[in-house]
């Protein structure tokens, strides 16, 4: 029996559905101002157990608000419990999906947020469209679908490029949810206050040519070999191209693989935020085997990032790892990634046979192919957590040939210096001014040259005072390494040995043509430096001699020169 009264009449047999009971929330439940105004917006995070920095494991839950906040909650079996708070500062929050690390915040006047659940930080906002509030959000694999107060949905990537757009309804979109049926194709549902609910067939992003998986779940000392290989492939999949805006999320995404995969090798890591907009830092510990004796702690730096990689050039595809000739071919096959993966996996292999006999501190930047942006105040901001290090390994170096490993252990320290001159002119036409005006290009190529002789000697006072004496031992060292890398012993000596100075670029205002007198020449320079010299002191060697130089040219043209020095 149904329970429901029978009836020979369809009108007296449709009733609406039976109540199976209430929903009772106690009291004890209930948090009150959880937020200063009213909760828009919730989302469930499913961490499978993982724990999370700031809170304990299992599930979380984010919540957005009218006073422009969202929090992140653990949900214990004491009840939630605020474990961080996201300003978002763009208005309320009015929707909220998550996916991974990742919380988007759909926000008043058409923007979205996009926060890091790893380093806490926002990492993007994507404006939508200006004015218009962000009511709905739902994702497929990488795709975000937002749902506007004026009935467009606009389809983003991972890359956050508007992908599609259209006007789904003819006033305001309320809900959205996707649903997934079959593997390569889904269903956005929305409804809006038009009274209509639309289902609309979306295409599930293409995904990767090789998936993110991190390693085997095998790798003992017989096969870190394939671990080191297969670990190199999935990280060169990802083009962590840090100078182009649209990979930022890959940069992000590469950070996260790259702490996921050493703490599966062994390390205990986390993300180190370097700010918003920048891609973070990625900090892993290898604990050596204890000891009677204090374990040396050893750092050692590399990036994440890399450069372009147009494909002309290249045979193969550069975010393909390919083996080809006994050598593997990819982007960030050498700069830097096969050496992070490299050195980590000799880590694993020695923790695993007790044999590792430091801590082993990986630092592993984002910004290095673009400035290293961040990366001082950052790593000063978590000197505690790095530690106290007693010698640096970085990689960043090269061989002494091309099958010749070779450990780098000293690298010359550089200033850098940039020179302006400019006159009290715009730009002139040569061919109406020339030979009237002191021209800012004659000034600096005069200035330039003062800096060297006929045979390359720098002439700044003082800049050989302290340069130590080739000892007889070095000169034999030389003679041993001429013949290893069939180069002059005079020219390993100057790389390695010498300080230096380089002319790296002249640039000049205007439309850069034959016909035109700049009114302003800037230009770079850099000086190597090498033991016993001092920073400090030749900085203002530098300086003082560009100065007097170019007051013995008694140009009415203006200098301005700025330092700075550093060992690197």
């Amino acid at each position: 029996m149904s329970g429901r009264p029978e009836s020979n009449s369809p009108s007296e047999a449709e009733y609406p559905p039976a109540e199976y009971g209430l929903l009772d929330v106690s009291v004890t439940n209930v948090i009150h101002s959880a937020h200063y105004g009213y909760i828009y917006c919730m989302a469930l995070l499913n961490n499978d157990g993982k724990e999370k920095d700031g809170g304990s494991g299992g599930v979380q839950l984010a919540t957005g608000s009218g006073d422009e906040t969202v929090k992140l909650w653990d949900c214990t079996l004491k009840g939630p419990v605020c474990v961080h708070e996201f300003e978002c500062a763009q208005g309320a929050v009015l929707a909220l999906v998550a996916q991974n690390e990742t919380i988007y915040a759909g926000c008043q006047d058409g923007y979205v947020k996009v926060l890091d659940l790893e380093t806490k930080t926002l990492v993007r906002t994507i404006i939508v469209q200006e004015g218009i509030d962000i009511l709905s959000m739902s994702m497929i694999g990488s795709d975000l679908y937002t749902c506007s107060a004026d009935g467009w949905i606009k389809c983003w990537s991972a890359s956050f490029d508007c992908t599609a757009s259209w006007q789904g309804h003819n006033g305001i979109i309320l809900s959205s949810f996707i649903d997934v049926k079959r593997p390569n194709s889904a269903r956005l549902v929305t409804g809006g206050n038009d009274n209509y609910i639309k289902v609309w067939e979306v295409d599930p992003p293409k995904p990767r040519k090789e998936d993110r998986r991190l390693l085997p779940k095998s790798h003992d000392s017989e096969s870190f070999t394939d671990t080191m290989t297969y670990a190199l492939s999935k990280f060169i999949s990802i083009p962590s191209v840090s100078c182009t805006s649209s990979h930022t999320e890959d940069c992000r995404q590469a950070a996260i693989w790259l702490k996921k995969c050493l703490n599966q090798l062994g390390a205990h890591t986390s993300l180190l935020p370097t700010g918003e907009g920048k891609n973070p830092l990625v900090l892993g510990i290898f604990s050596g085997t204890k000891g009677d004796k204090p374990k040396p702690r050893v750092l050692f730096y590399g990036h994440y990032d890399v450069i372009p990689a147009p494909r002309q050039g290249w045979s193969s595809d550069p975010f393909t790892l390919t083996g080809r000739n006994g050598y593997l071919y990819g982007r960030g096959v050498t700069d830097n990634k096969g050496p992070i993966i490299a050195v980590a996996c000799a880590a694993a292999d020695l923790l695993s046979r007790r044999a590792l006999g430091c801590d082993l501190v990986f630092l592993i930047e984002g910004e290095e192919e673009c400035g290293s942006t961040g990366f001082r105040e950052t790593v000063g901001r978590y000197k505690d957590a790095i530690g106290d290090i007693d010698a640096i390994l970085v990689s960043n170096s090269t061989w002494i040939g091309e099958d010749k490993p070779c450990i780098t252990y000293g690298l010359r320290g550089v200033i850098h210096c940039e020179l302006e001159i400019s006159s009290n002119h715009p730009d002139l036409h040569s061919g109406v001014e020339g030979g009237a005006v002191v021209e800012p290009m004659f000034d600096m190529v005069r200035l330039l040259a003062s800096l060297t002789d006929g045979q390359r000697t720098v002439q700044i006072p003082g800049f050989y005072d302290h340069v130590r004496p080739q000892t007889e031992e070095e000169k034999e060292l030389y003679k041993l390494l001429s013949n290893v890398t069939r180069r002059p012993a005079a020219s390993l000596s100057s790389r390695w040995r010498e300080p230096s100075l380089t002319l790296h670029t002249i640039e000049v205002s205007g439309p850069k043509n034959a016909t035109v007198i700049p009114g302003l020449v800037k230009s770079q320079v850099s000086v190597r430096i090498v033991p016993d010299q001092d920073l400090d002191t030749i900085t203002k060697a530098l300086v003082a001699h560009l100065e007097s130089s170019f007051e013995i040219l008694q140009s009415p043209n203006n200098l301005r020169v700025f330092s700075r020095a550093r060992f690197v």
